[in-house]
C-alpha cells in the first residue's frame, strides 16, 4: 500500500511538472497569426470571452478557456475595447499582457486652423473609425449632446492632429478639443497686453479667428492683430472680407461684390461696427497669442498682394494706391470705396 501510494505521489508530481511545462510552454509559444499580423477589433462591451472565442475559432488561439482561467488566476481580465495589431511573433502570454495595457491600434485626424465648424464635423466624420454621433442631427441636438457651456459651436475646437482608438466618437473628440481650447485661450488671455479692445476671453476668441483667416502668412498674424486692434480701438469698422463670407454661408461662390459687402448680415463688418457675434474659425495657438498680443505700429489698413502676404498702409490715400497696384484685376474695386466710411 505505501509502495502503490508512493508511485501515486510520484506520478502526480510528473503530471503536476508535466502540464507546468506546457502550460509554460503554451504561455510562451507564438500564435498561429498570419505573416503580416492580424488587426482584430475588441467593441465596447465585449469580453475576453469574446476576443479568445474568436481567436480560438480562426486557430490562431489554443486552448481559449485556458487563457481566460489563467487571466482569472493572475488577476488580467480587465481588458480595454479597441483595435489591436497582433504581430507575428506575438504569445499568448503577450497578448493577455497587450489587452490588459490596451495597447490599441492609434488612428489620427487633423482639425485645420481657419476651418469652420461645418467642416471640422465633416472631417470627423469621413473618417470610418470615428462613431458619428452628431450626424443628421441639427445644431441645436448637436450642441445638447455635446453638452458644452457655450451658446455656439463655432470657434470652440482646437485645431490640432488627434489620435484616438478606433470606435472613438465625433462627442468624445470635440469634447477633447473644446477642453484643449478652452486651456489655451485661458492661458493667453492671463497673458494679455494692455488697452485692447475687449473685455473678455471670448470676445479675444473671436479676434483670434479673424486673424486666423486673413492671412496665409504666420509672420503676419501679429501686424494683422495690430490693425484691427487700432481700428477698433479708433472705432472704424473692421471691413475684413471673412467674416462677409462666414455671414453669406452657403450664398458665397467664390468671389464677393460690391453688393456682397453692402448686404447686412450680423458677422458684415463693412456694415456693423466691433466684432462679430461669434467666432467665424478654429483658430490655432498662434493666433490665439497674436489676439491678445498685438504688434505696435500705427498701420490702419491692409490688402491682399495675392501670394498670401498683406501690404499695410497708415493712410487711406497709401491703402487706395496699394489697392489699386494690388487688385487690378478685380472687376470691382469695392475696397477703395469702402475702406473711407469708420
Amino acid at each position: 500500500m505505501k509502495r502503490l501510494l508512493g508511485k501515486l505521489i510520484i506520478l502526480g508530481v510528473l503530471l503536476a511538472g508535466g502540464l507546468a511545462a506546457y502550460g509554460y510552454h503554451w504561455l510562451n509559444s507564438p500564435l498561429a497569426l498570419p505573416e503580416n499580423g492580424l488587426r482584430q477589433e475588441l467593441t465596447r462591451g465585449e469580453t475576453l470571452s469574446h476576443l479568445t472565442s474568436e481567436l480560438g475559432a480562426q486557430g490562431i488561439l489554443r486552448h481559449p478557456r485556458a487563457l481566460r482561467l489563467y487571466a482569472r488566476l493572475t488577476e488580467q481580465t480587465g481588458v480595454h475595447a479597441g483595435e489591436y495589431h497582433l504581430r507575428p511573433g506575438l504569445t499568448t502570454r503577450t497578448l493577455l499582457e497587450q489587452l490588459n495595457a490596451g495597447e490599441v491600434v492609434l488612428h489620427q485626424v487633423t482639425l485645420i486652423e481657419g476651418w469652420t465648424f461645418a467642416q471640422a464635423l465633416a472631417a470627423l466624420h469621413s473618417e470610418d473609425t470615428i462613431v458619428a454621433e452628431l450626424k443628421g442631427l441639427s445644431r441645436e441636438q448637436q450642441m445638447a449632446r455635446l453638452e458644452l457651456d457655450v451658446a455656439h459651436p463655432e470657434g470652440w475646437f482646437f485645431p490640432d492632429t488627434y489620435r484616438f482608438a478606433r470606435g472613438t466618437s465625433d462627442v468624445e473628440l470635440l469634447r477633447r478639443a473644446h477642453r484643449i481650447m478652452r486651456e489655451e485661450l485661458e492661458r493667453v488671455w492671463s497673458q494679455r497686453a494692455d488697452g485692447l479692445p475687449y473685455e473678455t476671453p471670448y470676445e479675444a476668441l473671436i479676434m483670434a479667428s479673424l486673424i486666423e483667416r486673413e492671412t496665409g502668412a504666420p509672420w503676419e498674424r501679429e501686424e494683422i492683430a495690430g490693425v484691427f486692434v487700432r481700428r477698433l480701438n479708433r472705432g472704424m469698422r473692421l471691413q475684413t472680407d471673412p467674416t462677409v463670407i462666414y455671414g453669406m454661408g452657403d450664398r458665397y461662390e467664390g468671389r464677393l461684390t460690391r453688393r456682397d459687402l453692402r448686404a447686412p448680415t450680423p458677422y458684415n463688418t463693412y456694415t456693423n461696427s466691433g466684432l462679430p457675434p461669434t467666432p467665424i474659425a478654429l483658430p490655432g495657438r498662434e493666433a490665439l497669442a497674436a489676439a491678445v498680443n498685438p504688434a505696435p505700429g500705427t498701420a490702419l489698413y491692409f490688402v491682399a498682394k495675392g501670394d498670401g502676404t498683406h501690404v499695410f498702409s497708415d493712410t487711406l490715400e497709401a491703402h487706395n494706391k496699394a489697392v489699386r497696384e494690388y487688385q487690378l484685376q478685380r472687376r470691382e474695386d469695392y475696397r477703395s470705396s469702402l475702406q473711407a466710411a469708420p
